[in-house]
């Protein structure tokens, strides 16, 4: 009963009579297990009888049907799911990490006990995402899905963008503001948006992807002036989950990307997610809405318990949709085997013939340059040049850039962003 624990809970006391007659199903708030169970719960009136630290009161209790498993983590969630569902019960659950490193040891469980397991709060907090593809979306072929899905990130490379500072003056502000964690690594290096896409890859493709195969850059190498730059040559930068089919092959990756300043994604800002959804037969789909926080979450948490509880009183059980969608899409395209534009920014001495060196390394790499901005001298004889590209091999950059950062007038490493055109 944390954050999220308690806005369900208060969900259930201040609106059990509004969900009854909105859903036909009475539900009662059988017991609430939590470790400091004993310690008062503000501004909520709860009965001492449902309250307990002892998990096993939970789990063995015969008049329960449904657990929601809002702890977080691996461990002990995992052990305490898989036993709630041995034991006949359905469960609902926020944790993304779980399903993305545990998921497939979860859904086999449930297979076999004909039990369900719902998890729309895991991706993109409120917004209705996974009952959007699991039913609303269910007669398209998914040709692609492009994300923001980690508010935390979404919010300092909005406030980078429009204060003109830099990464760690924006992560500042959004900890002083609750928006990140005082050890937000799990944001800043797009892990948290990893999980969150492996759960919307299952869904939308039917491909069960393993954390250590999606390609995953956060966002700590950013600097204020590529979002600056980016601004200045009609883009944003934001930090993307993709899902694509490409060429009968999956694409899964994050990482930052230029987008045109002009497409909605771009206009996605502070701790706001959205989700680009492309079926064949829908064409585009956009979600929109508040990514995480207490009331989003814990109103997906309550929205899978209702239908839970309405399949319950049917009679209805739906197997689990965790079964193969699509035959088509079953290799993951690597990395270097990606095609995309690129910004590439060099920071080298300031000498004449500087970018005819940069410009023979890459064409000698197939790479041809669409723009160039040379700046002004940022420090005593440094300069960055800013390099827009046409579609290149990421296997060819690698290397270009490899060479280019051994020059001798290379003072830092180089920047790249890919870019999407969507």
């Amino acid at each position: 009963m944390g954050t999220v624990g308690t806005g369900v809970v208060r969900g259930f006391l201040e609106r059990g009579g509004y969900l009854l007659r909105r859903s036909g199903v009475s539900m009662q708030l059988r017991r609430i297990c939590d470790r400091h169970a004993n310690e008062p719960h503000k501004g909520l009136r709860i009965d001492r009888s449902v309250l307990t630290t002892d998990v096993k009161q939970v789990l063995t209790d015969p008049e329960i049907d449904i657990i929601i498993e809002l702890i977080g983590g691996i461990h002990p969630a995992k052990e305490y799911l898989l036993e709630a569902i041995r034991r006949g019960k359905h469960v609902v659950t926020a944790n993304k990490a779980l399903l993305a490193e545990e998921g497939e040891a979860i859904f086999r469980s449930a297979r076999q006990h004909r039990r369900l397991v719902f998890f729309e709060g895991s991706v993109g907090g409120g917004i209705p995402i996974v009952k959007a593809l699991r039913e609303g979306l269910i007669a398209n072929r998914i040709e692609s899905i492009y994300g923001i899905i980690n508010g935390t990130t979404n919010y300092i490379l909005s406030t980078m963008d429009q204060m003109g500072c830099d990464l760690r003056d924006a992560l500042g502000d959004a900890q002083r503001h609750g928006y990140a964690e005082k050890n937000p690594r799990l944001d800043l290096e797009g892990i948290d948006t990893a999980h969150k896409l492996a759960i919307l890859v299952l869904l939308a493709f039917g491909r069960r992807v393993p954390l250590n195969a999606i390609h995953v850059e956060g966002i700590t190498q950013l600097s204020g002036h590529d979002i600056r730059y980016a601004r200045q040559l009609g883009y944003c930068v934001k930090l993307l989950a993709i899902a694509k089919r490409a060429q009968n092959r999956l694409e899964v990756r994050v990482h930052p990307t230029l987008l045109p300043s002009r497409h909605p994604l771009a206009a996605v800002n502070g701790v706001y997610n959205a989700i680009l959804v492309r079926g064949d037969m829908a064409g585009d789909q956009l979600f929109y809405g508040r990514g995480a926080g207490q009331m989003p979450t814990a109103s997906a948490v309550l929205a899978d318990t209702v239908q839970l509880a309405q399949q319950i009183i049917g009679g209805h059980i739906m197997p689990p949709l965790e079964e193969e969608r699509s035959r088509g899409a079953r290799r993951l395209k690597p990395m270097l085997d990606i095609c995309s534009r690129y910004y590439i920014r060099c920071t080298v001495t300031d000498r004449p013939g500087v970018l005819a060196q940069i410009a023979r390394i890459l064409g000698r790499h197939h790479i041809s340059i669409a723009s160039v901005i040379q700046q002004e001298r940022q420090r005593a004889r440094s300069v960055p040049i800013v390099l827009m590209t046409h579609d290149a091999l990421e296997r060819d950059l690698r290397l270009a850039l490899g060479q280019i950062d051994r020059l001798p007038i290379a003072r830092q490493p180089s920047v790249a962003i890919r870019m999407e055109e969507l």
